[in-house]
């Protein structure tokens, strides 16, 4: 794509958002889009967003469990951008109306104590550069309709990146085992998920490593304070106005999403 369709790409996706009306996949209305001129549209986003005061919190990987790649259709993670206006406090109210068509998953989130760089980045430095880690739900969203998508398409989407409801309890790493940490996932007080962080490319961590070490080849640096969202430990489910739900993780506490709004 040349920078005119990159544009053009990018702006069809913020007037998604501005407008609350999905769009067309782009591997449909710009046959032959690459992974490079996803990352591409979804950076012209995020320049536009940080031009109008936007400030960037953190990343969030997407696609890391095998649940969710089967339930998306690809076969490899990616990554997006996390910005101030995406985080929600631990229970509160959200505005269901800012989404297109929403869905939840838990995610186990770092909270980075010191900047961290690729590429070459190790597990063990990845360890060492995390202050804490807290329970989180991730809220996604896809400017796609009807959540056709590819690769391209959620890339370019900014990862199909939509909101973050983080607890408030912070758990040191070495008091964890981050691959057997379970979870139970309850929509009104149903059951409706369960899993483990081994879930995510064998450890949340291991996801960690994989996105300072991508950002890196891009001269991207994860700074301190930052968040990181490592990818969903259950497939993600779908959620309305009226809806609230609970992750609980084992070791590390719970987290609540309530969707304002009368339940339909």
């Amino acid at each position: 794509m040349d920078a005119s369709s990159v544009e053009k790409a990018a702006a069809a996706l913020l007037d998604a958002y501005a407008t609350r009306t999905a769009i067309a996949p782009l591997t449909v209305t710009h046959p032959g889009i690459t992974l490079a001129d996803a990352y591409a549209v979804q950076l012209a986003q995020v320049d536009r967003w940080t031009g109008g005061g936007e400030v960037i919190k953190g990343h969030k990987v997407g696609l890391t469990s095998a649940a969710m790649q089967r339930q998306l259709g690809v076969d490899q993670p990616d990554y997006g951008h996390l910005t101030g206006s995406m985080f929600h406090l631990d229970a509160a109210p959200i505005d269901t109306g800012r989404f297109l068509q929403p869905r939840i998953e838990p995610e186990i989130a770092f909270v980075l104590g010191r900047p961290l760089k690729g590429p070459g980045v190790t597990a063990a430095q990845a360890v060492s550069a995390v202050d804490f880690v807290l329970p989180s739900l991730e809220i996604i969203d896809s400017r796609i309709a009807d959540w056709k998508i590819t690769l391209a398409d959620t890339i370019a989407d900014n990862a199909s990146s939509g909101g973050v409801v983080l607890g408030t309890r912070p758990v040191r790493l070495d008091a964890l085992d981050l691959a057997m940490a379970g979870c139970l996932l309850h929509r009104n007080g149903v059951l409706e998920q369960t899993g483990a962080g081994g879930a995510v490319l064998g450890s949340p961590v291991n996801a960690l490593v994989w996105l300072a070490n991508t950002l890196g080849e891009r001269g991207v640096s994860l700074e301190a304070g930052h968040v990181v969202l490592p990818g969903s430990i259950t497939a993600a489910i779908p959620v309305t106005a009226g809806d609230t739900v609970t992750a609980t993780f084992a070791g590390i506490g719970s987290v609540t999403a309530r969707f304002a709004g009368e339940a339909r």
